[in-house]
């Protein structure tokens, strides 16, 4: 039996799990969540399996090449790392995996589905409590992981090289050079006590000391799972980023649109500040210094605000009217006022005003009131 499309190589996930369960097992259906290579995948023939399970895989294209390898095993090794090691039940637990075969079975947490699809089909104040679950759930991570580096390391390193500085790095953080080129480009160069601002922000993310902990690496609304109704039993899913890098850098999907977003609203307004920001300090208590803490957060959107603006060419060719150029600006101007709001890197968030207001002069379509609730709510999708 193969899947028609030759995505998954089902002959070998079945023969994987029959020998597993030392009895047949057979695949009895998949439903493909697209457009990743994940599935649901129902099975027959056995008792000791669960009905369903979710299997993530490399795609045949894929199957050789060193980073999609190293993606599964970052994967693989940070949720049984979460479960194994720390006895944490924030995200699916590992039911199997095949290195070789290149596919991870995992326990299939429906009927959750991600904050994402609901914030889309309901908006955001009819889903308070999930967003604040939400927040949560991204300072119980870092708190729970704080300080567990090295065991998480070597549970990697047995899957395959790692790399922990690119990890602290980030693995976006090349492309804050062409940023401020693009900056450059528009008559707002980088310089003065704004570059040395900036390059205070990135030591500090570069070397983040009890700051230090666990992130699946993108922490948007896609990658949590919740209940639609009832209790808000929240997992996250989606470490193939995985790696220990500034616990703030979660906490920037809070403040500032991520890829998904034209606006996320004010956290400190609706509380998803302070729920994050308490479940962190359990685990990493200088989170209540409000100077560290500040700069910190102010770094992460900062260094997030520069990689989104790298993708100025692409949006300035464009047509009037794309969401992508209101996006790039609401961006820049959340990231200002976040360290606005801290009272840090001032000369940095007057040079990134700067920047915006010359994006809202050469997109007069773009130039428009971000605090207009009504045309623009919290959690509004970019179309």
């Amino acid at each position: 039996m193969a899947d028609p499309r030759g995505i998954l190589q089902v002959d070998a996930l079945q023969d994987f799990l029959t020998g597993l369960c030392v009895s047949p097992v057979a695949v009895d259906r998949l439903e493909r969540l697209e457009p990743w290579a994940v599935a649901r995948v129902f099975l027959q023939g056995t008792s000791v399996l669960p009905r369903s399970v979710v299997v993530k895989w490399i795609p045949d294209g894929l199957r050789e090449t060193r980073t999609a390898r190293s993606r599964l095993h970052s994967e693989l090794a940070a949720l049984q790392f979460l479960h194994e090691d720390l006895g944490i039940d924030l995200a699916p637990r590992v039911i199997a995996a095949d290195t070789a075969a290149r596919f991870l079975v995992m326990e299939d947490l429906a009927p959750r589905v991600s904050l994402d699809q609901l914030l889309r089909r309901d908006g955001a104040a009819a889903h308070g409590d999930r967003l604040a679950a939400f927040a949560r759930a991204r300072g119980v991570l870092s708190a729970a992981t704080a300080g567990r580096g090295e065991a998480y390391y070597a549970r990697r390193a047995k899957l395959g090289p790692v790399d922990a500085a690119a990890d602290r790095a980030g693995r976006l953080a090349p492309l804050r050079t062409g940023a401020i080129e693009h900056a450059s480009s528009l008559g707002v160069p980088l310089g003065g006590r704004a570059a040395h601002e900036l390059t205070s922000a990135l030591d500090e993310l570069a070397a983040p000391g009890p700051f230090l902990a666990l992130s699946n690496g993108d922490a948007e609304a896609n990658n949590i799972l919740l209940h639609a109704s009832g209790p808000a039993d929240a997992r996250l899913i989606d470490f193939e980023f995985a790696g220990y890098t500034h616990a703030l850098t979660d906490a920037v999907c809070l403040y500032v649109p991520g890829p998904a977003w034209l606006t996320v609203g004010d956290p400190t307004t609706t509380g998803l500040a302070d729920a994050y920001r308490r479940a962190l300090a359990r685990g990493i208590p200088e989170a209540e210094d409000d100077r560290r803490y500040g700069d910190g957060l102010a770094a992460a959107c900062v260094s997030w605000m520069l990689v989104r603006l790298h993708r100025f060419a692409l949006l300035d060719a464009r047509s009037p009217g794309d969401h992508s150029r209101l996006q790039l600006i609401a961006t820049l101007e959340a990231a200002a006022r976040t360290a606005q709001t801290f009272r840090t890197l001032p000369h940095l968030t007057s040079w990134v005003r700067r920047v915006a207001a010359v994006l809202r002069h050469r997109w007069p379509d773009a130039d428009q009131d971000f605090a207009d609730s009504a045309r623009f709510p919290p959690y509004l999708a970019r179309r």
